[in-house]
């Protein structure tokens, strides 16, 4: 049984790891390498494998750092299942082409440039025929369901509580009579989420791989986030200001919509025109209302009350590009949230160069964001920054919000760890920035000293 790591090692995006059993092969995640343009394609453009000797692959969410080039691995020669959750696949069916649609109106902004340089066109990462024709392949599974996968691998997922339909893997291994457990903790949410579900921690484990995006960090308390998204929605309104919000289409959208609809509710923010101008946005809205299988006790009660956070009738989702450009000539407050979450690519981009040099405005930031983006720039101060070639002064007010954070922070890490039981003879500490997985790892082996502790490079192997 041997596992290589071909993604997310020492760095926070495209995860990739391929486990080898019985002459079989099962990838685990296929995600996008997320950061500066030519190294985005350097990663994620040819996989280092051979995609045509992949036999299954599993998923863990459907974030794009962890799904976001399937369709170069199918297109390349992949013809296997990816096993997934329900909620997972659906969620896949829209932002996979979206992203697909992205690739294109980059490649298609670069190529623009090229030409007026004598340069030869370039071609996306792939296409939305290539992300429509993988998404047959998809094989939604149910929570707690062991899953035959291949020879010798059975696969069960655990609510991680982390996105809609996230997972850990339970991997039951099996060769020459030899069972092994190898958990794979995808993305580990923080619990006590206001929608989804608390994560479930994996039992019986031999072997663990675990993500460490926040292993060196801690959020700021969730009961306060509330009080300090009224604060700012506040004194935007004060100052007759838009607020300008990078979001996440999948999760960060809707907890905000149902932030907003308490904040209004309890009297604590006047009622404001919100704004949801992200097509993917409005699709991942309607798979939450189709899976409430995924939702925690009180917010299922909440939906089937008749109430929903998302439909309020101060909201407005925008679809055409028409509709999406006539926000720009608003007067007064109003709330809009739009993709990407990084800021880097989607309609956010223009709303933030049509409001950015207003000293009324406010961007607030609610979310990680990768080094390099403009979303990166805002929250650590910039005063001056690029969007669409062209530099603009920051005059607008910039918020950073870091409560919705969707992944554990690394009290939270530690805590999850903790619960997982079993024998636990390896670690490997993936997902996460180097300081952030070497510090993660020194509080692993400090906390199991019988469990070898690793950080794997690119391309590393370990035999299970």
């Amino acid at each position: 049984m041997k596992l290589t790591f071909f993604g997310a090692t020492r760095t926070t995006t495209g995860s990739k790891y391929l486990l080898e059993i019985n002459g079989r092969r099962v990838l685990l995640e296929c995600g996008l390498f997320q950061g500066r343009r030519a190294k985005s394609i350097e990663y994620s453009s040819v996989m280092p494998f051979a995609p045509g000797a992949v036999d299954a692959m599993l998923l863990s969410h459907a974030h794009i750092d962890h799904s976001g080039v399937i369709p170069v691995l199918c297109r390349d020669g992949f013809r296997g299942k990816i096993f997934c959750t329900d909620a997972t696949a659906d969620l896949c069916r829209i932002m996979l082409v979206d992203t697909a649609h992205i690739q294109e109106q980059d490649a298609a902004f670069v190529s623009k440039k090229h030409a007026k340089k004598g340069l030869p066109p370039v071609p996306p990462l792939y296409t939305q025929a290539d992300a429509v024709a993988c998404l047959d392949q998809l094989a939604p599974v149910r929570y707690g369901a062991p899953t035959p996968v291949t020879d010798g691998v059975t696969a069960t997922w655990l609510d991680a509580g982390h996105i809609l339909g996230s997972g850990h893997v339970v991997l039951d291994l099996e060769e020459c009579g030899r069972r092994v457990r190898l958990a794979f903790s995808g993305d580990i949410g923080r619990g006590h989420n206001d929608i989804l579900r608390d994560p479930v921690p994996p039992a019986d484990v031999d072997y663990l791989m675990m993500e460490s995006t926040y292993g060196n960090r801690h959020h700021e308390p969730l009961a306060n986030a509330n009080d300090r998204i009224c604060a700012i929605i506040n004194r935007a309104v004060a100052h007759r200001g838009k607020i300008i919000i990078p979001s996440f289409a999948v999760g960060r959208t809707q907890q905000l919509l149902y932030t907003i609809f308490q904040l209004t509710q309890t009297g604590c923010v006047p009622e404001l025109p919100v704004f949801v101008d992200s097509p993917l946005a409005v699709h991942a809205t309607e798979v939450f209302r189709r899976h409430p299988e995924c939702f925690n006790e009180k917010f299922r009660a909440l939906i089937t009350n008749g109430t929903s956070p998302f439909r309020q009738r101060q909201i407005t989702y925008t679809g055409s590009v028409e509709e999406s450009m006539a926000i720009n000539d608003l007067n007064g407050p109003a709330i809009i949230i739009s993709a990407s979450g990084m800021a880097e690519a989607g309609r956010i981009r223009h709303h933030i160069k049509n409001n950015i040099t207003d000293p009324r405005a406010t961007i607030l930031i609610v979310g990680w964001c990768a080094q390099h983006t403009l979303g990166a720039h805002l929250a650590s101060g910039h005063k001056e920054v690029s969007i669409f070639g062209e530099t603009y002064r920051v005059r607008a007010h910039i918020e950073t919000i870091n409560a919705f954070s969707g992944h554990a922070d690394a009290t939270e890490l530690r805590d999850w760890a903790g619960r997982v039981t079993g024998a636990l003879r390896g670690i490997f500490v993936i997902h996460g920035e180097e300081i952030a997985a070497t510090a993660l790892a020194a509080d692993l082996r400090a906390a199991r000293p019988a469990a070898t502790v690793l950080v794997p490079e690119f391309r590393d192997s370990v035999e299970l």
